[in-house]
């Protein structure tokens, strides 16, 4: 008897703070994906961003918990487990470790629009399919960035993103979804996420 592949999502990123954004894209994941579960990695320390008003790393966690909310939606620690700090060797462990999972890169388009900053970013691509989700005002200029260009030949249809997950990679899909605007700089700037007891 076959066994079943687990197909799971992978949203990466600091949570400082998590937000009904995070959420908005991992549900839209959920279904457009058809996903069973979508598991959020918060990163120790993202190498791309300042450690100064970055909250602790328990505090993410938690405030990441209280926002997925959802049976489906996991929030993990696993990236300080495996002690990895680029996402592209996140998932080479992530695919080696757990051979009966289907991973899917998931992220928005303000990300696309600058991973080729990344560390060995291309591997990203080479190692799992990825689904980028609209944003407003980077999609445009996440389309025509040097990423979208560089693997123009492997973007698949919207309407096959039900088996993205199943497809070799390089794949990719863009998927225009209801927007959400909600952003962790935004929330912080407006003194929404505070450290637990702050």
């Amino acid at each position: 008897m076959k066994r079943h592949l687990r197909r799971i999502g992978i949203l990466g990123g600091s949570f400082n703070p998590a937000h009904q954004g995070h959420r908005h894209i991992s549900l839209q994941a959920l279904k457009r994906l058809r996903l069973d579960e979508v598991w959020w990695l918060v990163s120790p320390q993202n190498p791309l961003k300042p450690q100064a008003g970055m909250a602790p790393f328990e505090a993410r966690i938690e405030s990441a918990q209280k926002v997925a909310d959802h049976p489906r939606i996991r929030v993990t620690d696993v990236e300080k487990g495996l002690g990895t700090t680029y996402t592209a060797e996140t998932l080479a462990r992530l695919v080696r470790r757990f051979p009966n999972h289907r991973f899917v890169w998931l992220m928005g388009a303000d990300n696309l629009a600058q991973i080729s900053r990344w560390n060995h970013w291309t591997r990203i691509f080479q190692t799992v399919p990825v689904a980028v989700f609209d944003r407003p005002t980077y999609s445009l200029g996440a389309l025509s960035g040097r990423a979208a260009r560089r693997f123009h030949r492997e973007r698949i249809k919207e309407s096959r993103a039900g088996r993205l997950a199943d497809m070799r990679p390089p794949a990719w899909v863009f998927l225009h979804t209801p927007l959400n605007a909600t952003s962790a700089t935004a929330l912080r700037a407006r003194g929404l996420f505070r450290r637990p007891g702050g």
